[in-house]
């Protein structure tokens, strides 16, 4: 017998051809691991939430269609009255808040935030003193209020305070959540001059500006009515995004303050309380008129940075010759030879027997 333990060919065969043994079972640190789970099914899985998430910040919107183009317009002629009054400087210090592109006027109640804060955070926000900023208007009580409480919106007596936002091409705010601890819900709004959007679940980014896709992207039309309450008010930030401003569009927006909101000192507040130099005729024009008038392109946001071979063009275009001298190629020909072709340039001065003053150019 071979050392293999079979006499010839044939019995090994046959061997062979009988039913193997029972496998025996593997060990636990063995056993095959189940297989992770595809990018499909992930894709699917974030989706999921995603549109949960959605659907809980629909539950907390409501919008009706509630002015006419004509009470629009008669409205409009109104905030444009608050604007010429703010730039004539006939408000109190704290009713105007101006920014780039965007302008906050505020009524009744005013309060500190973003970088108006001396703790930076969530919770910091804090009212005005009383009287720092003007009342409401009458026009506001009147035009747009009443009407809310006509349509059951808000109960009659509900809004101490009204913040006009007047936004012009490519004004945006940033995403945040009306400070819980200041304002009551629901909290309202009404626009006015041209459609936008309202944007939930943003992540803003700067220099350049650039904004993450939205949770939820909320379209708002003049003269809508928006209704903030439950998770869209409290557990998601909302936000208006450039590109949403393609024309001049204001908001007014409607909210109470709680009675146990935190208010500023007089003291503590930087510019100093005079009420004597804010009424009759003693009244200064504290605010100049610094407004923008810029027009913005709505998708220039989104646009790369000014590359660093972009400088360098602006660079060389200020060293080049001035045009009453004559050179031996044209500033058109100039631009369209490659970066190395010229090394340096000659620079005869005001005075021809000056000595020639060579600038080397700097490559990248």
């Amino acid at each position: 017998m071979s050392s293999s333990g079979y006499t010839d060919l044939r019995e090994k065969l046959q061997s062979l051809s009988r039913d193997p043994p029972p496998q025996q079972p593997l060990p636990p640190a063995m056993k095959k691991r189940k297989q992770p789970a595809s990018d499909t099914e992930e894709e699917g899985a974030v989706s999921d939430t995603e549109e949960e998430e959605a659907r809980k910040v629909r539950s907390g919107v409501r919008q009706m269609r509630l002015f006419s183009p004509e009470e629009c317009s008669h409205i409009e002629a109104k905030i444009d009255e608050v604007v010429s009054r703010a730039e004539k400087g006939l408000y109190r210090e704290h009713t105007v808040d101006r920014a780039p592109l965007r302008n906050k006027y505020f009524f009744g109640e005013g309060y500190t935030y973003g970088a108006q804060l001396q703790k930076r955070g969530p919770g910091q926000e804090r009212l005005y003193p009383k009287g720092e900023v003007d009342e409401i208007p009458g026009w506001v009580h009147e035009l747009v209020i009443r009407r809310l409480v006509e349509a059951r919106v808000i109960p009659d007596g509900f809004v101490n305070s009204a913040v006009i936002n007047d936004y012009q091409p490519g004004g945006c705010i940033v995403s945040h959540v009306d400070p819980i601890h200041i304002f009551e819900r629901p909290i309202v709004s009404v626009s006015f001059f041209s459609d936008s959007a309202l944007c939930f679940g943003c992540k803003f980014q700067f220099k350049p500006i650039r904004v993450s896709e939205p949770v939820l992207f909320l379209p708002v039309r003049r003269g809508s009515v928006t209704v903030l309450s439950g998770y869209a008010a409290d557990e998601i930030t909302h936000c208006i995004r450039p590109q949403d401003i393609k024309e001049r569009r204001a908001v007014v927006i409607l909210r109470k303050t709680r009675t146990e909101a935190p208010r500023l000192e007089i003291k503590s507040l930087s510019s100093g309380y005079n009420p004597e130099r804010l009424s009759g005729s003693n009244r200064q024009h504290i605010l100049k008129p610094k407004r923008s008038h810029r027009k913005a392109d709505p998708d220039a946001a989104h646009r790369p940075r000014i590359l660093e071979m972009d400088k360098e063009e602006n660079r060389r275009s200020v060293l080049l010759p001035k045009p009453s001298r004559r050179s031996n190629f044209s500033s058109e020909n100039y631009w369209r030879r490659p970066y190395d072709y010229v090394d340096n340039y000659t620079d005869t001065g005001e005075d021809e027997d000056s000595p020639v003053r060579k600038v080397k150019m700097r490559r990248h």
